[in-house]
């Protein structure tokens, strides 16, 4: 059955005042999810060195308490995003968050060091359920471009912004009440949002992808994707030339390229190839694998210099990085939607990240005693206006004429870009900065007559110098990742499209036309 369209509009003649209103009530329960996941990424990062103390982990295993998350969630994003095609959305999106709540109860009330560790590893779980569930939701629910734009520059500002969020609630948490509040936080933010979806949440007709699973494709991308995180996380811990590092690199060649190799030859394959050979689809996600690699790791750093170097708490860490989400805030909504529908992609996104990029080149001036207003805030709110400037545009053109039954695993794929560029970027350029701070340290010596004073600065110069090595590393990833929005994203502005639902595989006698912006070349 076909919708009847306004003319040139993509909203359906029934949309009702009701309809209207549910949809932006969708809305708030979407991102009050995506805030969740994306606040667990740092939140637990402030109270880990608490939670080591209570639960006796030792500094060799406390390292899991980020890997364990970071494993499951990036392993089982495609997985999770093709559950949700399959069950439908709206399923899949509240069972996450019940999981989630449930998984994060645990890690709160945990007594011991496994405890913690395997309520991480359920979090990963039902994240990965969760995350690519809500960006489906929000594709399918919003199809005018107008009201697409608005509803992506919320979305992209919580996911740009949340980390750093979770950075002053996770140091207001760790120092007035307790560690465990950090878990505990997340139950009110998943019920609210499961219930809110259960009433207000409504899936389109004829979106699922009722195909039976690719359990070998699973199987594949799951390893795949666990030995490339892995891989990244040894290497940040014991060096890119240890054995066990090489060794999880080479198999995670080996296994995504049989991954290809195996979705380009069954019928139903987990990733259709259709959605990332895809020119902007496949410059979308490598663009915003990349930012993500040189943001991650200047929330590292900052916090580093904020709380070593200066002397900051961690609640005044949190507030200084309040400048940047505000300016990611105002990137998304007041520019990138606003001018989504006017300009090409491109053009938002090459800008955006190379307005990033200056940001983080004036934050290579950091010196031990440099001013937090001269120095550290123009570089955050250069950082935030670009970061949400080109999320924005990234977000909505990653499911831009998707078909229905492809939009689980889209939205899932934009999650694995930034999972993984996460774990790359801390990885790679926390090892930067302490190669960096290593040869500083060896050929910088104090004064014998400086004494300790004079040795704690020296330390404090090798530290920055390390920072601002690897920073320098990060602003030569964004502008690659600028060229790279630039070049091979060749989207205009959005129009409209109608998209079959039917396609090979699905319900017999089904066809559900569904109207979706796409880019009109």
């Amino acid at each position: 059955m076909s919708k009847t369209l306004e003319s040139g509009s993509s909203r359906p003649l029934s949309d009702t005042g009701d309809a209207a209103s549910n949809r932006w009530k969708a809305l708030v329960f979407i991102a009050l999810a995506q805030l969740m996941v994306v606040l667990d990424a740092t939140i637990v990062n402030i109270a880990l060195p608490h939670a080591q103390v209570d639960l006796h982990i030792s500094d060799a295993n406390k390292q899991w308490v980020i890997t364990a998350y970071a494993l499951a969630f990036g392993g089982l994003l495609l997985f999770g995003g093709r559950v949700g095609d399959l069950w439908g959305r709206k399923r899949a999106f509240v069972i996450g968050l019940f999981g989630f709540a449930a998984a994060s109860a645990v890690g709160g009330a945990a007594v011991n060091e496994a405890m913690l560790l395997s309520s991480r590893a359920a979090q990963g779980i039902f994240g990965a359920l969760l995350a690519p569930a809500a960006l489906s939701l929000l594709a399918t629910t919003f199809t005018d471009p107008k009201e697409r734009a608005k509803a992506f520059g919320i979305f992209g500002a919580i996911a740009g912004g949340g980390g750093a969020v979770g950075l002053l609630l996770g140091g207001f948490l760790t120092e007035y009440l307790d560690w465990r509040w950090t878990f505990f936080v997340n139950i009110p933010f998943a019920i609210i949002a499961a219930l809110g979806a259960f009433f207000v949440i409504r899936e389109p007709a004829g979106g699922r992808n009722r195909n039976p699973l690719d359990i070998p494709g699973v199987f594949l991308a799951t390893l795949g994707l666990v030995s490339l995180v892995y891989g990244f996380t040894r290497a940040e811990s014991d060096g890119w030339t240890d054995p066990v590092t090489l060794g999880l690199f080479v198999a995670t060649v080996v296994l995504l390229a049989a991954f290809a190799l195996v979705e380009s030859k069954v019928r139903a394959p987990l990733l259709p190839l259709r959605v990332i050979t895809d020119r902007n689809r496949a410059g979308v996600y490598s663009s915003l694998g990349l930012a993500i690699i040189g943001m991650f790791g200047l929330f590292l750093f900052l916090t580093y210099y904020l709380q070593v170097v200066q002397g900051y708490s961690a609640v005044k860490t949190g507030f200084a990085f309040l400048p940047m989400v505000a300016s990611m805030i105002t990137g998304s909504t007041q520019i990138g939607a606003r001018l989504m529908n006017k300009v090409p992609a491109r053009a938002l996104m090459g800008p955006g990240f190379l307005f990033a990029a200056i940001g983080m080149l004036l934050l290579t001036r950091l010196e031990v005693g440099s001013s937090y207003a001269g120095v550290v805030l123009p570089g955050m709110i250069l950082l935030g206006l670009g970061m949400g400037t080109a999320f924005m545009p990234a977000m909505s053109l990653a499911t831009h004429g998707i078909e229905p039954r492809d939009a689980g695993v889209a939205s899932a794929m934009v999650n694995t870009s930034q999972q993984v560029g996460g774990a790359i970027g801390t990885a790679l350029l926390n090892t930067i900065a302490a190669s960096a701070t290593g040869t500083f340290l060896a050929t910088h010596h104090a004064p014998a007559a400086a004494g300790a004073v004079g040795q704690k600065l020296v330390q404090a110069q090798g530290l920055v110098h390390g920072y601002t090595t690897a920073i320098w590393v990060a602003v030569g990833i964004l502008a690659v990742a600028a060229a790279i929005a630039t070049t091979a994203i060749n989207a205009g502005r959005p129009g409209t499209t109608t998209v079959s639902s039917t396609g090979a595989g699905e319900d017999a006698g089904t066809e559900d036309e569904v109207q979706l912006p796409v880019a009109m070349h």
